[in-house]
């Protein structure tokens, strides 16, 4: 017997008669999107047909749908789950994806992270606190360059060096190039120090070679990898994930993403994108766009997302929330109040202002969060 999973849709509607109407129409567009008059009975009637589990409306205008649906329409393949979650629905308007009950059979067949935030702890040996995470840029750059500044990073005491995101296989710095070099820098930094820093190269370029690339980057002695779900899809991970012989830790990246939360009335919210589903995949690191920063979250939204990353009852292990793009030295101290120590802070633009005095800066970043941590041992509790 196999348990169905939910889904909770919260839905814009002027009354509770059109609200159930809505839902109706969803349990059948996510599944079988014929007439519900031409529904074949028996199995498909029975099981295949989402079901309306229940309906409550949450505020003026706004309801709260729980459709359940068979694990039988899913199988074991995780863009058909997302294609049943939010396929067709996602191409309407007044329909925003809220949660989701994976249920007992789905949690079998999609068990999460491989590594989670105990994983990369162990691998990056920092058992406690939050992690660095500077990051190796501009594009237009060669691959000695970029591996100068992850060199100086991890010798600094960096416990991730991750590419950009805008880092592909181009011909200044291509795949491999980068990943030999970077990788060879961030270990002799890593022998001087006796450190544990991990290498994140970029995992993009044509989607024929990912796996290749894959490959490559885990022979040449990269700690992870960065992958793009929004344009190389979530299935990706899910593949690295699953894959014994691959074996490391997988950080995704936000690009592409940004208008499936933006709206207040469509889409999903942000911990449902950068949370749920990332842990869905199995992915161990999310990262997400910092509150105060060049893209407009909002602090309730960015610990929505952090809340769903860490969530001891979410898909599988918890993992690491990455708040980036407005991350500074100078703000640590209030972002590890925020955020606590299972973070991963994601240093960019802003380090390039310190030159070949880079390593300063990571210094100056782990200084503040043991100050930030002292003064949160010494407040008295409430």
């Amino acid at each position: 017997m196999t348990s169905r999973f939910v889904v909770h849709y919260r839905i814009f509607a002027s009354s509770r008669d059109e609200a159930a109407e809505r839902a109706a129409g969803i349990a059948l567009e996510q599944t079988v999107e014929i007439p519900r008059d031409v529904v074949p009975r028996g199995y498909i009637e029975d099981e295949i047909v989402g079901r309306i589990e229940s309906l409550a409306e949450e505020d003026e205008g706004r309801h709260l749908a729980r459709i359940s649906y068979s694990p039988d329409s899913v199988g074991a393949e995780l863009p058909q789950l997302l294609n049943v979650m939010f396929g067709n629905s996602s191409i309407q308007k007044g329909i925003k994806v809220v949660g989701l009950d994976l249920g007992a059979t789905l949690a079998e067949r999609f068990p999460g992270a491989r590594f989670g935030v105990d994983g990369v702890r162990r691998r990056a040996g920092r058992p406690a606190g939050g992690l660095i995470a500077p990051v190796i840029k501009p594009q237009g750059s060669d691959a000695d360059t970029l591996a100068g500044i992850a060199y100086r990073c991890a010798l600094a005491g960096a416990d991730v060096v991750k590419d950009d995101h805008g880092l592909t296989d181009q011909a200044m710095a291509p795949f491999r190039t980068r990943c030999e070099k970077v990788a060879s820098a961030v270990a002799r930094a890593n022998r001087e120090t006796g450190g544990s820093c991990l290498y994140f190269p970029n995992l993009a370029g044509r989607s024929d070679d990912l796996m290749d690339f894959a490959g490559f980057a885990r022979d040449c002695g990269a700690g992870g990898v960065l992958v793009i779900p929004g344009l190389f899809g979530f299935d990706l991970i899910r593949r690295l994930a699953a894959d014994e012989t691959f074996d490391l830790p997988i950080m995704a990246h936000p690009s592409f993403l940004g208008s499936s939360v933006l709206s207040d009335t469509f889409g999903f919210t942000h911990g449902m994108m950068f949370g749920v589903l990332q842990r869905l995949a199995g992915a161990d690191i999310s990262i997400f766009p910092n509150v105060g920063g060049r893209f407009g979250f909002s602090a309730a939204e960015c610990l929505d997302i952090a809340g769903a990353c860490r969530d001891p009852a979410g898909v599988g292990r918890r993992i690491f929330p990455s708040p980036g793009g407005g991350m500074s030295v100078e703000r640590a101290g209030d972002m590890k109040q925020m955020y606590g120590d299972d973070v991963v802070f994601l240093l960019g633009g802003s380090l390039l202002r310190y030159g070949d005095r880079i390593g300063e800066a990571i210094t100056a970043m782990r200084s503040a969060l043991r100050a930030a941590n002292g003064r949160a041992q010494s407040e008295p509790a409430d």
